[in-house]
């Protein structure tokens, strides 16, 4: 598990870490999947990278799947993306949706007032940054048209090289560490040698900790969502006391 064995200060369900006072600034992570599983470990992982006067609170969907997989799916999990937001809203000073089809994403942004960010989002800002082609490397084939669409509505789509998917079940993968490593690595491979991309993206909030692997792997830009999502909040909120009061 490399950095995240080494985490003894993990809340299970993905709850804040550090103090309560009013100067520390908290996000909420969002994961639209019913996995708690997955929420501690996108949780762990964005814990690795806030700095000083940051928390994080993970919340995991009530209803839905446990991991999506097609647009429908994506679609579906609108709604509860929009009141877990809601709920955090009053306690946290940025959102995270935590899914890489960001869904809900604007609609929450607009009705919390909040800086919001989905990893989709983030980490395909990051990896087409000063023109830099990228691809992306996941398991879901069945979102593939999604990825294209949101390239398109950030306007990068003509830096977006393609997509290169793993072979077998999703799911199966995602609950087998070494085989989605091993998975992903070939698909990363793909992506930078045979589509001459110069970033790419892990595609998946479950996948997050593979995403940390392959960056370690690959001397060339291996970006991970969450950690991509974290930096961008990070810099959105501003310096000084938190805007929400926490008790």
């Amino acid at each position: 598990m490399g950095m995240l064995a080494q985490k003894t200060d993990r809340i299970e369900k993905g709850g804040c870490l550090g103090g309560t006072s009013s100067i520390m600034k908290r996000i909420g992570l969002i994961n639209p999947n019913t996995s708690q599983a997955t929420t501690a470990m996108m949780t762990d992982i964005a814990r690795l990278y806030l700095p000083d006067g940051f928390v994080i609170e993970g919340v995991t969907a009530r209803r839905g799947v446990s991991m999506i997989l097609d647009e429908e799916e994506l679609a579906a999990a609108e709604d509860g993306v929009i009141s877990m937001g809601l709920e955090l809203a009053g306690r946290c000073d940025g959102l995270i949706v935590c899914a890489f089809g960001d869904p809900g994403l604007e609609r929450l942004a607009e009705m919390s007032g909040l800086p919001c960010v989905g990893i989709c989002q983030a980490s395909m800002m990051e990896a087409s940054a000063h023109g830099r082609r990228f691809g992306i490397a996941t398991v879901t084939p069945d979102l593939v048209e999604s990825f294209f669409a949101k390239a398109k509505a950030l306007g990068v789509a003509s830096l977006f090289t393609g997509t290169r998917l793993t072979a077998g079940d999703p799911q199966q993968l995602a609950s087998t560490p070494d085989a989605l490593l091993a998975a992903l690595e070939v698909a990363v491979r793909q992506c930078f040698e045979e589509d001459e991309a110069e970033a790419v993206i892990i595609g998946g909030g479950p996948l997050g900790q593979a995403a940390e692997e392959l960056q370690r792997i690959f001397p060339a830009p291996v970006i991970a969502p969450i950690r991509s999502a974290v930096e961008w909040m990070v810099r959105a909120l501003p310096e000084g006391q938190s805007s929400t009061v926490h008790g």
